[in-house]
């Protein structure tokens, strides 16, 4: 299980580096690309703060917590049983990684490097593949907790009563 989140975790981070890579080398910063008219467009912005530029200055604590999350979702994995559960916390921490290399190795410098943000869509803030992954992991976890689908494999909640697996497949299964 460990080694498919590490899995999602890094196909994540090469995604996000390789269209980081791609937007800064191709991307003005004063001429944004339009794909469908002004509602998307690729517009190279260098975010110092966190998400929707909150933040700003403050970069070495984002990086910092970032790092407490990236070791915090290690060291729950091996307690891990269920794929999705394992799908949403590799996308959380690929997204994670992947800002935090920006934060360590861009410039202005180490711990305080801006991260790259290239994709606009209509009124969102400028986002990148790693902001999309935790958004998208984050989204995942939140739900299938609501629903009671435990990290373990477990379910509580709507999961529990509408698990049709402890039901037999037809009656002559009850039988046996």
């Amino acid at each position: 299980m460990v080694w498919t989140l590490l899995a999602i975790a890094a196909g994540v981070i090469a995604l996000d580096v390789l269209t980081k890579s791609i937007a800064v080398a191709n991307l003005d910063p004063m001429r944004p690309v339009h794909i469908i008219g002004d509602v998307v467009t690729l517009r190279l912005v260098r975010n110092s703060g966190a998400a929707f530029s909150v933040a700003s200055g403050y970069t070495w604590v984002l990086t910092i917590v970032a790092l407490v999350v990236v070791i915090g979702i290690v060291r729950y994995s091996s307690r891990l049983r269920s794929a999705w559960w394992i799908l949403g916390l590799g996308l959380v921490l690929g997204g994670a990684m992947g800002n935090l290399a920006d934060r360590i190795f861009r410039s202005p410098g180490p711990l305080r490097g801006h991260v790259v943000d290239f994709v606009s869509v209509g009124w969102w803030p400028v986002f990148n593949v790693a902001d999309s992954a935790v958004v998208c992991g984050a989204v995942l976890l939140v739900i299938l907790s609501l629903l009671g689908f435990e990290y373990d494999g477990s379910r509580t909640g709507w999961a529990a009563r509408h698990d049709h697996d402890d039901q037999p497949a037809s009656a002559g299964d009850a039988d046996a």
